[in-house]
């Protein structure tokens, strides 16, 4: 017995070495429950902003900036179990045992790798149009738009979002992406390491191995956008068979902004059941 709590101990500390700690905001009151938001790929807690506030008359609500994006550091690896690992290094520096977790996108995988190898880490799971699988499509021509930008040559985001333009023609993901660009002594940078996302979105595409663990028996929450076609509900039954998928009408991927009063309403019907 006590090689195998020693052996235990040793898988701990190598799992948690993998941890980074994570910049974030907080809405709310502490002594509220607490409702943890992990945004996606090429986002940051300031997307999750308006909902936070919508949510914080009842929640202690934590806004957090995943690793590489937002101000939280740049680190060479980026998948599912290592961002995972940083969300138990959050609840543990915020001494809460398990809390409410609502993940979009990339963020949403995060939070069912989560619940799959921590389960007792999660009070209530929200997943935001994305299914635990591996997707087909390519971040790898978006990536590249953007780090042929010449930062150097710019005046102002709108010179920016022109220059954009052709590679990414729509105006308002064009805007989203365009908040990773800050402006720093003069000059334009990334927030964000494009390399980094380079060699690791396709991690972020994937989904990580699932053989030898054990579906998620609580009841879980899969908010899906109408015209987004991201959920696959035999992958997500076969994981977490108690799951409820609903659909937000008028909605694609960003549903959260597109219908931010169905979304905050249909998070709250499910909180407080």
């Amino acid at each position: 017995m006590a090689l195998v709590a020693l052996w235990l101990q040793q898988s701990q500390v190598r799992h948690m070495s993998k941890a980074i700690p994570l910049v974030y905001e907080e809405y709310g009151l502490a002594t509220n429950p607490a409702v943890i938001i992990l945004h996606g790929f090429f986002a940051s807690s300031r997307n999750w902003r308006s909902i936070a506030r919508n949510l914080a008359d009842d929640y202690h609500v934590y806004l957090l900036d995943m690793r590489n994006h937002g101000e939280s550091p740049h680190i060479q690896e980026m998948d599912y179990p290592s961002m995972a690992a940083d969300i138990e290094l959050f609840l543990d520096s915020q001494h809460l045992s398990k809390a409410n977790i609502v993940g979009h996108s990339m963020g949403g995988k995060v939070a069912m790798w989560l619940a799959l190898t921590q389960p007792e880490r999660i009070n209530k799971l929200i997943v935001v149009d994305i299914a635990p699988v591996s997707y087909r499509h390519s971040f790898d021509n978006l990536i590249r738009a953007l780090q042929q930008l010449p930062l150097e040559q710019l005046n102002n985001r709108k010179q920016a979002d022109s220059l954009l333009s052709s590679a990414i023609p729509e105006s308002s993901f064009r805007q989203f992406l365009l908040q990773n660009l800050a402006l720093k002594e003069g000059k334009y940078v990334w927030r964000i390491d494009l390399d980094i996302f380079a060699r690791t979105a396709d991690n972020i595409i994937a989904f990580s191995d699932t053989e030898g663990l054990n579906a998620y028996q609580d009841k879980v929450l899969f908010l899906a956008g109408e015209t987004s076609h991201y959920i696959d509900q035999d992958s997500v039954k076969t994981l977490f068979p108690e799951a409820e998928i609903k659909t937000i009408a008028k909605a694609g991927h960003w549903l959260h902004a597109e219908q931010p009063e169905a979304f905050c309403d249909i998070v709250n019907d499910f909180l407080i059941e």
